[in-house]
């Protein structure tokens, strides 16, 4: 497998340090708000490699942090009236709805700030001994960038660029301006810990240092996040920790890429986001995630509900695909003529196309590819009267559904019962265009009995009703059948 390393600014080949063990931490959300459409892609694209890498034989384990003390929820605290601690526990608990419905994996570890203290105060302690950070006379502890010669090699930047830049802004007590904190000294009303200089709170760089190297050795094999966390925040994340170790802090720096809005960032600092419950009021969860990984993860993602709805297509499709291979395997007879041995060939360039696109930096959206490709065969083989009733084709189409059964564990999408999801999907539909499913259920038990009764001009004229209200009626073996068009 390779893997995109930010680090080296190029894909590279993945193996980790130790046998088939991986250590990866992954930077989670400061918890101040609601989770939006940029949270979720970051939280699927680490979801999947998590459930690739175990596909493949390894033993991961997962660490994903929450940021529980910041001034971002002290500021919401005290807009709500209420202890900052009160926001952050709810923000946590409401993240793991949304991710839950997503169907994103518990980490094995979460571990929140405020509960790492001692550890963060040890490394700071460790800092300043080796003459890298310094207090203050307010008990501000600060981090000399220019005391660690390798600063900017993850993002690329410059120290002197960044230099010509940077400022210290009144009350600051920095020695230069690129300087950052690893310890904030109390203020008034806000909440605060005891520590050597003083009481106060860490910074924020500091609590994923402190608690990755807790729970796993180093170097991590993989340190992840959004794009962008490159600058400043695992850029100072590297410097105080292999300052203070003397050890690399990562092998691998994996960052998914933003989701946009008009081509500029979704983000709450620009008051152009979609929260996830936004979003699933609208859509199901599967949809949402499906849209996630139909692009490369480093990819930008252009966020419109058109985009949506497309990927609402592709789901029925794949669905559709399970339910009509489940019913054609249901039959009892089939002739004993085999698969022609191209498409057994196809079949098996395909299931190999599968893992190949995985394996090259996670390509979720060439895996989908090959998936769709195993729908087309699925479809070409019931359309074809010589082959639908053959032993080769039950043995694709057994092949095909097994296949779809494994990439939705690792992808995380296409593995509900194919029925329930569908009927689901058609109510979700229905209910953005103001069609009342009750309703439509109602209307053709009164066409079905039209057509029983011989009635075929009520039932043409409850059919022409239903349509005028953007419902599809179709008659098959099974009975009608509705969709919204």
């Amino acid at each position: 497998m390779r893997l995109y390393n930010t680090l080296a600014r190029a894909k590279q080949d993945f193996a980790p340090r130790d046998g088939k063990r991986v250590s990866m931490y992954v930077c989670g959300i400061t918890a101040y708000d609601l989770c939006h459409v940029g949270h979720a892609r970051s939280a699927v694209v680490f979801d999947v490699l998590v459930r690739y890498l175990r596909g493949k034989g390894f033993e991961v384990f997962f660490v994903r942090n929450f940021t529980d003390v910041d001034d971002k929820i002290i500021k919401r605290a005290n807009e709500l009236g209420q202890q900052s601690s009160e926001v952050a526990e709810r923000y946590i608990r409401e993240f793991h709805v949304d991710m839950d419905r997503l169907g994103v994996l518990r980490a094995d570890i979460e571990p929140k700030c405020t509960e790492h203290i001692p550890e963060m105060l040890t490394l700071t302690q460790e800092l300043i001994a080796r003459g890298q950070a310094y207090t203050t006379l307010s008990g501000d502890v600060y981090f000399r960038v220019r005391s660690f010669p390798g600063y900017g090699k993850l993002s690329g930047r410059n120290i002197d660029d960044l230099r010509s830049g940077a400022r210290i802004q009144p009350g600051e007590e920095k020695e230069d301006p690129l300087d950052f904190a690893l310890w904030k000294a109390a203020k008034p009303g806000e909440p605060s810990w005891e520590s050597p200089w003083g009481p106060g709170r860490p910074g924020w760089h500091l609590e994923c240092s402190a608690m990755s190297e807790k729970y796993m050795s180093l170097p991590l094999d993989i340190h992840g996040g959004g794009q962008d966390l490159v600058f400043p925040h695992h850029e100072n994340e590297i410097a105080q920790s292999e300052a203070a170790t003397g050890s690399e802090l990562a092998r691998f720096w994996v960052h998914n890429g933003f989701v946009q809005i008009n081509s500029e960032k979704m983000s709450k600092s620009l008051g152009n986001f979609f929260t996830i419950r936004d979003i699933l009021d609208k859509f199901l969860p599967e949809t949402l995630r499906y849209f996630l990984l139909s692009s490369h993860y480093r990819s930008p993602l252009d966020f419109s509900f058109e985009g949506l709805e497309e990927a609402e297509k592709a789901l029925r499709r794949v669905y559709a695909a399970r339910q009509q291979m489940a019913e054609e395997l249901a039959k009892a007879k089939w002739s004993a003529s085999p698969a022609p041995k191209e498409l057994v060939q196809e079949l098996d360039g395909l299931e190999a196309g599968f893992g190949e696109a995985l394996d090259d930096d996670l390509n979720t959206a060439g895996a989908l590819g090959h998936l769709f490709g195993a729908v087309r065969l699925a479809g070409r083989l019931a359309e074809d009267k010589g082959l639908r009733k053959s032993e080769g084709a039950r043995g694709l189409w057994t092949r095909i559904a097994a296949d779809l059964e494994a990439w939705s564990k690792v992808l995380g999408v296409f593995g509900r019962d194919p029925a329930e999801f569908l009927a689901e999907l058609r109510a979700c539909r229905a209910g953005r265009k103001g069609i009342d499913p009750a309703l439509v259920e109602r209307r053709l038990a009164e066409r079905q009995d039209a057509r029983r009764d011989k009635d075929f001009a009520a039932s043409d004229r409850i059919r022409d009703e239903l349509a005028a209200l953007g419902v599809e009626v179709k008659d098959t073996p099974q009975g009608q059948a509705w969709d919204v068009a």
